[in-house]
């Protein structure tokens, strides 16, 4: 019988959550938006949201991401919606990323789900 390995990586969970929120800006993603849910979420700390323009574009931002956390040595848990992408949801562990269509992230208001979080003052891309 095997014990699960607690996976761990030498990112701060709040660093982790500005980083990914900025590639998200380097792809073009709409109203990015991080919410501290520590204390209220029982699997992550983090949630980082963003809305894509279309599936294409969804899809091309979850790319990103996914390759810029191999490259900064985070983990990834796992990724969910590719195939549709009307919803991707990119799991670094203690950072959820939620990659949505517009009418999905209204439908879903993840914002208003997670009122009682903390929203991070995140840096904006100086060329929009």
């Amino acid at each position: 019988m095997s014990k699960r390995k607690e996976i761990r990586d030498h990112w701060d969970p709040e660093d982790k959550a500005r980083e990914v929120s900025s590639w998200l800006n380097e792809k073009k993603a709409s109203d990015v938006m991080a919410v501290d849910v520590r204390g209220s979420c029982p699997i992550t700390e983090f949630l980082v949201l963003c809305t894509a323009q279309g599936p294409r574009h969804a899809k091309g931002i979850a790319s990103h991401v996914i390759d810029k956390a191999g490259e900064s040595d985070m983990n990834l848990l796992g990724v969910e919606g590719q195939r549709e992408a009307q919803w991707i949801l990119v799991d670094l562990n203690d950072v959820l990323v939620h990659i949505f269509l517009p009418d999905q992230r209204q439908l879903y208001d993840l914002e208003g789900l997670w009122s009682e979080g903390k929203r991070l003052e995140l840096e904006t891309d100086a060329a929009e």
